[in-house]
């Protein structure tokens, strides 16, 4: 009986390693899949983003040019004033007071002049008979002469005296926005003092004080000396405020300093922009984007494609013979539109793979497609292309 047993049991192993070695191996999984971009060339606008600080058309300090007491101030502090406009009035007495006897000595002289130029005269017709000395002639000329020479000093002193009673109404030298004063009724100025009583700006229209280094213009110099960029059609020049909006009038460039400052190594330009609204303040800090030229055949890559590798260099995966993946060494220029410009390491008709770059390894045999979303870039690709940098690293398996 267990002799039985055993070959049933027997009988039951070989059923079941029989139905085992008939049974299908599980199908291999398919290969991942990647969504990718031809590249291509394009003509884009070289558009650089440089930090400035915005500066009045026109500053002047109102400052005494005699020396007394204000006795008033005549206009409203932060208001708009005209040029000529009386701004303070200084105690006038002390100057009227001048002005008078300036006068009364000018007429003195002017009443020398009548009895010097007779007394000339008559020594004239005496010494013609000898009846007075050549000496004494000599003298009474020299006398009229001294008299005219009085008055044209007096004439002097009175104009200087009428210019002096006249500084004592101070006026704007400018028209403009005027600030606080900073100097009030009753206080003591002085000419020449180092503290003006107000200051005028003009901010109708203004300046845009933006630097850029010395590298970056030699770059762009002798790439259009190459050829590959051409100058930009006018110098237009975009600004970002403060809170990130954009300023809705445009600005143009109106000159760029021809020395490098040597402690930045930036060369500074300035541009001009209209101001309304008197949105833009002297002082401010803004980001100016200017249009430097156009590059006519550059290679765009979309920003999820470029990453760094391990050595901090730029790299891109593209799809080679056979959907196998490649890895590329790149080198990118700035950011447009979401995208780098690559200056090397690509060409046009790559597949650059965009998305699916997770684990992803070189030689991995892969399943390209359409990218789902290539035109929304990560937020540290975002920041990093605002600041015109490199690409951000996206993992050492890129």
């Amino acid at each position: 009986m267990q002799k039985g047993i055993f070959t049933g049991l027997l009988a039951c192993a070989s059923a079941l390693a029989l139905s085992g070695c008939g049974e299908s191996q599980p199908p291999a999984p398919p290969p991942p899949a990647v969504g990718v971009v031809t590249v291509k060339t394009e003509s884009v606008p070289l558009v650089n983003e440089l930090p400035g600080r915005v500066a009045a058309l026109e500053t002047a300090e109102v400052r005494p040019q005699i020396s007394g007491v204000i006795r008033r101030s005549l206009f409203p502090q932060g208001g708009f004033v005209r040029a000529g406009q009386v701004l303070f009035e200084i105690e006038d007495a002390p100057y009227r007071a001048a002005l008078a006897q300036a006068q009364g000595s000018l007429a003195r002289a002017q009443a020398a002049i009548g009895s010097t130029s007779l007394q000339a005269q008559r020594y004239k017709d005496l010494v013609g008979i000898n009846a007075v000395s050549r000496q004494e002639y000599d003298n009474a000329v020299a006398t009229a002469q001294q008299a005219r020479a009085d008055v044209a000093a007096q004439r002097g002193a009175v104009q200087a005296a009428q210019v002096n009673l006249g500084f004592t109404r101070i006026r704007a030298p400018i028209s403009g926005h005027i600030g606080r004063s900073l100097f009030t009724a009753g206080a003591l100025v002085q000419a020449g003092q180092a503290d003006p009583l107000a200051t005028i700006q003009r901010t109708d229209t203004v300046y845009v004080d933006v630097t850029q280094s010395a590298a970056e213009i030699i770059n762009l110099k002798q790439a259009m000396k190459k050829g590959g960029v051409s100058e930009a059609d006018g110098a237009r020049i975009q600004l970002l405020l403060p809170n990130g909006s954009a300023y809705p009038i445009e600005g143009r460039l109106q000159f760029s300093e021809v020395t490098v400052d040597p402690d930045t190594g930036a060369v500074t330009l300035r541009a001009t922009f209209p101001n309304p609204d008197g949105l833009l303040l002297p002082g401010m800090y803004v980001r100016a984007r200017l249009v430097e030229g156009r590059r006519n055949e550059a290679i765009l890559a979309p920003q999820p494609g470029i990453s760094r590798d391990a050595r901090g260099r730029a790299t891109a995966l593209v799809v080679g013979q056979g959907n196998k993946v490649e890895m590329r060494q790149v080198e990118v220029d700035r950011a447009v539109d979401g995208k780098w410009i690559v200056t090397s390491g690509l060409k046009p008709g790559d597949k650059l793979i965009v998305e699916g770059l997770v684990n992803l390894k070189p030689g991995t045999v892969v399943r390209p497609g359409a990218p789902q979303q290539v035109t929304a870039p990560n937020n540290a690709a975002q920041a990093t292309a605002k600041q015109g940098g490199a690409p951000t690293a996206q993992g050492e398996a890129n």
